[in-house]
């Protein structure tokens, strides 16, 4: 499974670059669309592939929890990872603007929003493994899945205090 989830992340990525490419380098715009709406694909086949471990009877490991993890991750935050890709390609190929780092309130409201897309790949992840420790209905098979929910929820408190830190300390342009 942690291969298939690594392929997952590999094949994401893929797809975006060669739809940005296909989009600015050879100026296929209907193409590179095609290209980057394939990777919601990849989530179904990586979806497909927990549902077929779970299912199966074979053993349910951390890797089976980081593929739901990675699922609810790539929901929340994928749109934005392929616009900012695109914002880059734009700049290197298409002649498009500079990307501007941002700083004070615009910094620390993205950084809220980041930790909301955050909260929601969090719900999202959880949920399917809560699925599937309901669906599989054994806490002794489970158990990895319960860790790996405990520790999520902490890494999650810490990204809170970060990314809301920037709201009472905001970054400051050293220009």
């Amino acid at each position: 499974m942690y291969l298939f989830i690594i392929f997952a992340e590999v094949l994401f990525w893929v797809f975006v670059v060669l739809g940005l490419i296909a989009r600015y380098m050879f100026g296929k715009k209907k193409l590179g669309g095609l290209l980057l709406l394939c990777t919601p694909v990849i989530d179904i086949l990586l979806l497909i592939a927990v549902f077929i471990t779970v299912s199966s009877g074979m053993e349910i490991t951390t890797a089976t929890g980081l593929a739901a993890c990675y699922l609810g991750i790539t929901v929340a935050f994928g749109q934005r990872l392929i616009k900012w890709a695109d914002v880059r390609f734009s700049y290197w190929f298409g002649k498009g603007p500079k990307p501007k780092p941002k700083y004070g309130a615009a910094h620390a409201k993205e950084e809220r929003t980041v930790w909301l897309l955050h909260l929601l790949g969090w719900a999202i992840g959880n949920a399917l493994l809560l699925a599937i420790i309901v669906y599989v209905g054994d806490p002794q098979r489970t158990a990895s899945l319960d860790g790996l929910m405990r520790t999520w929820a902490v890494v999650l408190v810490i990204d809170f205090i970060v990314s809301f830190s920037y709201t009472l300390a905001p970054r400051k342009n050293k220009r």
